[in-house]
């Protein structure tokens, strides 16, 4: 673990700009590798650790567990995509607009480019953060990272939803098409930077894939937040 500790390290310091001192918090922040466990071992997919302001921004943390989709094989995990997985995907505003005419709930606000012709060859169930940049290390595990082109017909998270508050701040969801896309096999110990902006989710995920994210960014997530699953 000390090696995924040192990587983590020298990540945070490449997404982080210099802090004055006199900005700059008096205290560290530790997080252990059983907390990271604890986490990890909640229900659901993407959860944030802890957030923590760091002078001119706040830097969040947290640990993600994607499996390959149940009863289906690691070829068809391209629905297994970062918006898919956390429920902010085109899909999910599809459902909201449904429920939204039974009084339930309003529909998902459109993101990314609108078209009229459906896109053929793109990725379905790609995110893209609109302020914040995010780093993985991969801990546990291994899958296809896809990464870049533009979302189309995308849904924007709820300004109320997990992705929006607690996750990665304002986010649009939908597949991503471009001919700029990349798509790459990434397995434990590997680095991967994602700026703000970019599209990103998984494919062909053979078993499961774990992996740290750290998040700086310009006051998108509430510094003080600490994930349940740490304070019993």
């Amino acid at each position: 673990m000390t090696k995924t500790v040192l990587k983590g390290l020298v990540l945070a310091a490449a997404l982080t700009p210099a802090i004055g001192l006199a900005q700059a918090p008096k205290s560290a922040t530790y997080i252990t590798d059983e907390e990271v466990k604890a986490v990890n071992a909640t229900p659901g997919v993407d959860r944030t650790i802890k957030v923590v302001d760091i002078g001119p921004e706040n830097f969040a943390v947290g640990v993600i567990h994607r499996a390959a989709p149940a009863g289906r094989g690691a070829a068809a995990g391209a629905g297994a995509g970062a918006g898919a997985a956390r429920g902010t995907g085109a899909g999910t505003g599809a459902a909201a607009g449904g429920a939204a005419g039974r009084g339930a709930a309003p529909a998902a606000e459109p993101c990314g480019e609108q078209i009229t012709a459906p896109p053929t060859g793109g990725t379905p169930g790609m995110i893209a953060h609109d302020q914040q940049t995010e780093g993985y290390l991969i801990i546990s595990g291994s899958g296809t990272l896809v990464t870049g082109g533009k979302i189309v017909n995308g849904r924007k998270s709820p300004p109320e939803s997990e992705v929006t508050k607690v996750l990665n701040g304002p986010s649009c969801s939908g597949m991503a098409v471009g001919a700029d896309m990349v798509k790459k096999v990434v397995k434990t110990g590997d680095i991967i930077i994602i700026p703000a902006n970019v599209p990103h989710g998984w494919t062909d995920i053979t078993d499961h894939v774990d992996y740290l994210s750290f998040r700086p960014s310009a006051r998108v997530l509430d510094a003080g937040y600490t994930n349940p699953a740490l304070k019993k």
